[in-house]
């Protein structure tokens, strides 16, 4: 009997302290690296936004919703690449580290190291393409997209107040932790795929805020003449979506740890693996392998 294509949510919730308790091992210079490409692809997904959005001045007049709706549906093309390349992205550690230290596989300091590593090494991949792949490329350096850019930035970081942007957080952040919850659950790429665009094109669509996307989006406005400062990106848009997504992320880890990890012991799992399998569970994992996808 083959085994099920999608994994039950007691098994993701297991997969993600996995997950974590590799990503605690890993090299720190690995962490980093992983997460400047994370960075890169999250950009090309916010180009295609960026293209869509400011490219259709008139339309966006007439028929807002349905750009907002266009430009939701390509900003997925990035994303998608991040879980299938392996790469390190922050709102995503947001989610598994901490079910991890919440069953104790990995010490609270480990969450603390990997979040502020990746934080930077998405920011280096994002500062990366909006300066030299999309501003000195010039990829988008005629109009209508110069204002576009400037306009989709005056709207993520100095038309809203704090509060506005951090309650943005928690919508996008939830959104994309169920992404990737679900593509984990799949066992297929393009079960995985699917999973992941329809949530990630939700939160696009109602212009929630992703601390990620924004290190693309808001430096990328200010290249192109936005009239914000480093300072006042920080200050305002940074720490509170940063602040956000975290809250949202929350909102998926919590229930998942008191819902389906309420008898996991770690402790126990080490002493089950030093064992070794049994022969049905070798079998299940034979049959898992073939059908992974990813």
């Amino acid at each position: 009997m083959d085994p099920p294509s999608t994994l039950k949510p007691a098994q993701v919730a297991r997969v993600m302290i996995d997950q974590a308790i590799m990503k605690h091992e890993a090299r720190y210079d690995k962490i980093f690296f992983k997460a400047v490409l994370a960075g890169l692809m999250l950009s090309f997904g916010g180009l295609m936004n960026e293209i869509v959005s400011g490219g259709m001045p008139d339309l966006a007049q007439s028929n807002p919703a349905l750009v907002r709706i266009l430009a939701g549906f390509v900003f997925p093309t990035g994303f998608v690449l991040i879980p299938m390349l392996g790469l390190e992205l922050l709102t995503s550690n947001m989610m598994v580290f901490p079910i991890a230290v919440a069953k104790r596989a990995v010490p609270w300091w480990s969450l603390l190291v990997n979040w502020i590593i990746v934080t930077f090494g998405n920011l280096v991949g994002s500062l990366f393409s909006a300066a030299i792949l999309v501003r000195y490329a010039g990829v988008i350096s005629t109009e209508p997209y110069i204002t576009g850019v400037r306009a989709y930035a005056q709207k993520k970081a100095v038309d809203p107040q704090f509060h506005q942007i951090f309650l943005r957080g928690i919508g996008c952040n939830t959104l994309v932790c169920i992404a990737i919850w679900l593509a984990t659950g799949a066992r297929e790429t393009s079960s995985k795929l699917i999973a992941i665009w329809i949530p990630i094109w939700i939160f696009v669509a109602c212009s929630f805020d992703h601390v990620i996307a924004n290190m693309f989006y808001i430096p990328l406005g200010i290249m192109f003449g936005l009239d914000l400062s480093a300072a006042g990106y920080i200050r305002k848009s940074l720490v509170a979506t940063y602040l956000g997504n975290i809250v949202g992320a929350t909102i998926v880890w919590a229930p998942a740890v008191y819902f389906y990890l309420g008898d996991y012991s770690h402790v126990k799992r080490l002493e089950e693996a030093e064992e070794g399998p049994s022969e049905s569970e070798k079998i299940s994992d034979r049959r898992s392998s073939a059908t992974a996808g990813v």
